[in-house]
């Protein structure tokens, strides 16, 4: 495991959760010329890509399904990224999952999840109804 994704837990529906990833490990400490993904699978659900941030930082990509409530984000340094998720409803319920890459396009977003060999062991964020 080299990230490592927290931030996870139980909020009601039309709360809100931060969660976290950083690097973890000797492969690499920061970010940097890193492309970053965040994915979530569901119970009995393939793992799909939730939001990402391109190796500049300059490209931010979002699925259909958070797009207005979700938001990636770094600091000056990436040291870490961010996913600040608001107005959550039962089915953002999911293991999520940071993952990073040093391949692929500058300035675009990779949305598969072959492009990306690093990852994180996951969060868990419960909605309740």
């Amino acid at each position: 495991v080299q990230l490592q994704a927290s931030g996870g837990g139980l909020v009601q529906a039309g709360g809100s959760l931060r969660l976290s990833c950083e690097p973890s490990g000797l492969t690499f400490r920061t970010f940097s010329d890193y492309a970053v993904g965040w994915f979530r699978q569901a119970p009995g659900k393939e793992r799909e890509f939730v939001a990402g941030m391109s190796r500049s930082t300059r490209g931010i990509s979002y699925a259909d399904s958070v797009k207005g409530r979700f938001t990636i984000s770094t600091d000056a340094s990436k040291s870490a990224v961010s996913l600040q998720m608001s107005r959550l409803n039962p089915e953002d319920t999911a293991l999520y999952f940071c993952a990073a890459t040093a391949r692929g396009p500058y300035n675009s977003v990779t949305k598969r999840k072959v492009d990306y060999p690093y990852w994180g062991q996951g969060t868990l964020v419960t909605v309740s109804s």
